[in-house]
C-alpha cells in the first residue's frame, strides 16, 4: 500500500515545530508501524536527510517508550495496543496518517517525536521502597495474599509508564499512572509499611512536575496500552487523603492521658 505520512518535526525544545509531509510507498500490511517509519528512515538517509527522531525498545508491547500520537490517538487507533505492536493491516492504501509527540507541559519534546518523560522517573522514586528484607526468594506460600488482593495488584503492576494517559487526558493528568504505581504496592502485605508516604509523595511529586488534575475524563483508561482501571484513580484518592489527615493528626506524647 501507499501512505502519506504527516510527521512532526522539531529540532530540540526551545526551537519551533512544523508538520513535515512524506510519502511511504509498497508497505507491506504485515509490518509494523515502526518498521514501516524505519523503510521512510531508511529512504531519507538514502537521500542524504535526516531521518524522523522516534523512541523504541524492545518492540513487544513491553517498555512502553513507542510513544507518539497516531491520528490523533496515543498509539493509534487499536485498543488496548503499543505503537510497535499496531500492524499496518490496520491502515488502507492511500491513507494520510498524521504521527505527533505526546502533547503535554510536563513532556518536553527532545527531539521530532521523542519527548522527556524523566518526570516520571522521579515519580517513581518519591515512591521509597518497600521495608520487606529481600534477602532469598521466600516460598510461594510463605505470606498468603488473598486472591482478590493479588488479582488488583496484578493488573495495577501491568503498566508500562509510557505516558499514553497523559497524553489522552484533556488535562494533561498522570493520575491513572501514579495510581497504578500507588495501588500496586497498596494491595500487597509487603507495601504496607510506606503506604502513607508513598501516595503523600508521589502525589505531591505529580503535581510539583506539572501534571494536570484529573477531572474524570476517562480518556486516560480508553487509550491505555494495558488497559489498566480507572479504579486505581479511586483506591490511589483513598490513600492520599487517609495519608494527608494521618499526617496532620498531632502526634500523642508519651505518658500523657
Amino acid at each position: 500500500m501507499n501512505l502519506t505520512l504527516k510527521v512532526w518535526r522539531q529540532q530540540g525544545p526551545s526551537t519551533p515545530g512544523r508538520f513535515e509531509t512524506y510519502e511511504a510507498k509498497g508497505v507491506s500490511e504485515h509490518i509494523s508501524f515502526l518498521e514501516m517509519l524505519d523503510g521512510v528512515n531508511e529512504r531519507l538517509l538514502g537521500e542524504g536527510k535526516e531521518p524522523i527522531a522516534f523512541e523504541h525498545d524492545c518492540r513487544e508491547g513491553i517498555c512502553g517508550t513507542c510513544s507518539m500520537v497516531i491520528n490523533g490517538e496515543p498509539h493509534g487507533p487499536v485498543k488496548g495496543t503499543t505503537a510497535c505492536q499496531l500492524h499496518m493491516r490496520m491502515f488502507s492504501d492511500g491513507n494520510v496518517i498524521t504521527i505527533e509527540p505526546w502533547r503535554a507541559r510536563a513532556f518536553p519534546i527532545i527531539k521530532d517525536l521523542v519527548v522527556d518523560r524523566s518526570a516520571f522517573d522521579r515519580i517513581i522514586q518519591k515512591g521509597g521502597f518497600i521495608s520487606a528484607n529481600a534477602g532469598s526468594a521466600p516460598d510461594g506460600n510463605a505470606v498468603p495474599i488473598p486472591k482478590p488482593d493479588a488479582d488488583a495488584a496484578f493488573e495495577a503492576a501491568a503498566c508500562i509508564g509510557c505516558g499514553a494517559c497523559v497524553a489522552a487526558c484533556p488535562n494533561g493528568s498522570a493520575m491513572l499512572f501514579v495510581g497504578a504505581k500507588v495501588s500496586h504496592l497498596g494491595h500487597l502485605p509487603q507495601g504496607q509499611p510506606e503506604r502513607d508516604l508513598r501516595a503523600l509523595g508521589m502525589v505531591q511529586q505529580a503535581d510539583a512536575e506539572l501534571f494536570g488534575n484529573c477531572t474524570n475524563h476517562y480518556e486516560c483508561g480508553e487509550h491505555c496500552p494495558k488497559e489498566i482501571d480507572v479504579k486505581v484513580i479511586a483506591e490511589m484518592n483513598r490513600d492520599f487523603v487517609r495519608a494527608a489527615i494521618r499526617a496532620e493528626e498531632p502526634k500523642q506524647v508519651a505518658g500523657s492521658g
